[in-house]
């Protein structure tokens, strides 16, 4: 899926996504990501929903983001509350949805202004060393 270009683009907005893969500003990530507003996408070294641990969201924590928007893959999915700890006592915020409807709201948001964080699963894709 292609999505449109908009007056956002000296953030880091997802700008085509599939089952594969994500683009950002146009650049191809075939492996999970996290991506912020202001900040590069960074390899998120997570290759299914169920290898989660708590350790992957306090990567998250640290970057004090508003929001986190967790891309699940193919179908939603939640995380089980011990996993996001560190964001709750930080009182930050986890939206989990499929990896389309995370991809479209984290562009809503951060279009918006909001310092969101797009955690986005590509299942069976390790990121590069």
């Amino acid at each position: 899926m292609k999505l449109h270009t908009s007056s956002t683009e000296k953030y880091q907005t997802v700008t085509g996504y599939d089952q594969s893969g994500v683009e950002i500003n146009a650049k191809r990530y075939d492996y999970s990501v996290l991506v912020m507003p202001e900040v590069a996408p960074r390899a998120w070294n997570v290759a299914h929903f169920d290898e989660l641990t708590p350790a992957h969201f306090e990567m998250i924590a640290a970057d004090k983001p508003d929001v986190v928007i967790l891309g699940t893959g193919e179908r939603q999915r939640f995380v089980h509350p011990k996993l996001v700890a560190s964001l709750a006592s930080q009182r930050i915020g986890v939206e989990s949805m499929d990896s389309h409807a995370a991809c479209r709201t984290y562009n809503i948001l951060m279009g918006e202004g909001r310092k969101a964080t797009l955690a986005l699963i590509i299942e069976g894709a390790k990121a590069p060393e």
